[in-house]
């Protein structure tokens, strides 16, 4: 049985609901929506979590979920649980939805289930400095980088490789933009934020999801900088999918063991002479755009992940106290 956590009507989620319902795999949806519904004991039995989640007007032994999907978003976050003009919810149901997302969280840490994917996995994506250093153990390339607040140093790192792009260094989203032509007026604003540089690299960029041993790669053609966004300006974006070197798909598996993230998504960029370069991992892909585009089966790939039991993905935080949810 699978438990899907969020919001269901968010793509990704719907996506692999649907694919449940479709397979006939039984699965519960913990809608943070409705959390003001839901109730949750969890104790902590001879070193194991033990307990239960009540929903849907059902008491559901938590080792019953053979796999977790997880796109919580914080629970202060949840429209129900913020203020609509000069209407408030009430401070008893928002206490008890905060504490109920705490505990489903904890669980999750250290659930003996499989987990797509824990918040100590997902934290890699937090610095994307810290990730990078990670990508290479790998085996793969990583663009020429610069982090700065220093505009003499921008100067001199343009001169070095000609064409940049620049974005956040957190885990937070943003934009990728070439930097052209920079004037010292623009570059004086980095003084303020560290602002992460790096060499342009020509070629064409892949999308690739692993999910357990599966590789779903697909290869995407635009001319804009970020194609995420090419729509906004104006720029046609194709996908399709492709077919791996076998190295690098098994380079690929090796990064997200290496991460811990059963489910991710690797963002790389394919050169004219065929070598690989890795800018960044996902641990929360938005899988639902590219399936979307290229009709490869991802959710379903996914949901029949988590219900397998075989070599379940057990890295847990340790938990030694007891919480409980009247």
């Amino acid at each position: 049985m699978i438990l899907f956590c969020g919001i269901p009507s968010e793509p990704p989620l719907a996506l692999a609901i649907e694919a449940a319902e479709e397979l006939g795999i039984e699965h519960v949806i913990f809608n943070q929506r409705h959390s003001h519904f839901y109730d949750m004991m969890l104790d902590l039995r001879d070193g194991r979590p033990t307990g239960a989640l009540w929903a849907c007007e059902r008491e559901w032994p938590l080792e019953q979920f053979t796999g977790i999907y997880t796109r919580m978003i914080d629970s202060s976050d949840v429209p129900e649980n913020r203020s609509r003009g000069h209407i408030h919810p009430d401070h008893s149901l928002i206490s008890k939805s905060a504490f109920l997302h705490h505990m489903v969280n904890d669980w999750i840490e250290i659930a003996e289930s499989r987990v797509v994917n824990r918040a100590t996995a997902m934290s890699s994506n937090v610095s994307k400095p810290y990730q990078a250093q990670l990508i290479q153990k790998s085996g793969f390339q990583v663009p020429p980088t610069l982090i700065t607040n220093d505009p003499q140093e921008v100067h001199e790192f343009v001169r070095l490789h000609k064409r940049l792009i620049y974005k956040s260094i957190s885990s937070v989203r943003s934009i990728v933009r070439e930097l052209s032509n920079p004037s010292r007026e623009q570059l004086e604003r980095i003084r303020h934020l560290p602002t992460q540089f790096q060499g342009y690299i020509s070629g064409v960029n892949i999308r690739v999801h692993v999910v357990g041993e599966a590789v779903f790669a697909t290869e995407i053609i635009s001319e804009a900088v970020d194609y995420r966004y090419a729509e906004r300006d104006g720029v046609e974006v194709t996908m399709s999918p492709v077919l791996l070197p076998d190295d690098i798909a098994a380079r690929c598996l090796l990064l997200s063991r290496q991460l811990r993230l059963p489910f991710c998504g690797i963002d790389l960029k394919r050169t004219a002479e065929g070598d690989y370069y890795c800018f960044e991992v996902n641990p929360s892909p938005g899988y639902s755009y590219y399936q979307e585009h290229t009709a490869q089966p991802i959710a379903q790939a996914l949901v029949q992940y988590l219900i397998s039991r075989d070599s379940l993905n057990t890295h847990r935080v340790p938990y030694a106290s007891r919480r409980e949810l009247g």
